[in-house]
């Protein structure tokens, strides 16, 4: 009696399948590679299984029963059924499941925030059941929290290199210099020198930018900002003058609250990086995700290391 299935079942149930499919045994031995005597063997293993007889096998040729034809869909669907189950128990294997926590150091323009945008979009296009945490955090934590594992990707400015981590270049941030509505050089601010600079109050990043130290050597540095944001502050008030990112500084130059001194002379410009630490970057979600970024960035983006194949 014929009440459940086995491993055998199975197999037999395909080697029936493949002699019906070839038309006789002798068709299906090169298919199935093994004897004829052996694919006899299994045959009437199978029937005997079933408990009764499928086909008619011999000096005749081959030829199913009645019992056999009904078989044959019955088997067909069993087999597809089996071949169903395995393929959706990979995709769960496949599928990326998990937290990504990503940190950035805010105040990235429109257009890096929709680049940014486009790629989590692409993400989610993915076979995935992934939960976003997003941090806004001050440059020099980025790093700290990818080495203790909070953070699984960072995207900022990175003014040295941690061992283990992996650093891309995404796009640059123009920097120019500024002072305030208030402030004495408001109205000179395009003939401005670097001897104009020194003369008078800063405020400076809580963060190193060496491009920033290039070209005015020493300054009267009297108020430190840990942020973008704290710096305008300062800046708006007209007692200070220090640098902000280019398209932050646009809105305010527009209302005549702020003015860059010396656009071209005192300009520069810092690399924006992605950073992975190198143990995370096998992780599925981690990698997906960098492969979305990267692909957003083009040729503009070079992967790093611990993301080649």
């Amino acid at each position: 009696m014929f009440s459940n299935t086995s491993d055998l079942d199975l197999r037999l149930i395909r080697v029936f399948l493949a002699v019906v499919d070839a038309r006789g045994i002798t068709a299906a031995e090169a298919t199935l590679g093994v004897r004829q005597s052996t694919i006899s063997t299994q045959l009437s293993a199978l029937e005997a299984r079933v408990g009764f007889k499928l086909c008619e096998r011999g000096r005749g040729g081959f030829r199913l029963t009645s019992k056999g034809e009904r078989f044959v869909p019955s088997a067909r669907a069993l087999v597809a059924a089996t071949t169903d189950f395995v393929a959706r128990v990979r995709d769960i294997d496949r599928k990326l499941v998990g937290t990504l926590g990503i940190g950035l150091i805010g105040q990235a323009s429109h257009v890096e925030n929709a680049r940014l945008a486009e790629a989590i979009g692409a993400f989610r296009k993915r076979d995935q059941a992934v939960r976003f945490t997003m941090k806004v955090v001050a440059p020099q934590e980025l790093e700290e929290s990818l080495v203790n594992n909070q953070l699984d990707i960072a995207i900022g400015y990175f003014w040295h290199r941690v061992a283990g981590l992996d650093y891309t270049e995404l796009f640059s941030e123009r920097q120019v210099l500024c002072c305030g509505r208030g402030h004495a050089l408001f109205h000179s601010a395009p003939h401005v020198n670097v001897d104009d600079l020194r003369e008078h109050d800063w405020v400076w990043r809580s963060y190193p930018i060496p491009e920033e130290l290039a070209g005015i050597g020493d300054r009267q540095v009297t108020a430190i900002a840990d942020s973008i944001d704290a710096a305008t502050v300062l800046i708006l008030s007209g007692s200070h003058i220090g640098y902000l990112p280019a398209h932050h500084a646009e809105p305010f130059e527009q209302r005549g609250l702020i003015r860059a001194l010396g656009r071209a002379t005192f300009g520069f410009d810092v690399p924006m990086h992605l950073a992975v630490k190198r143990s995370a970057a096998e992780k599925p979600i981690v990698r997906a995700f960098c492969d979305d970024l990267l692909g957003v960035y083009g040729q503009q983006a070079a992967v790093p290391e611990s993301l080649v194949e």
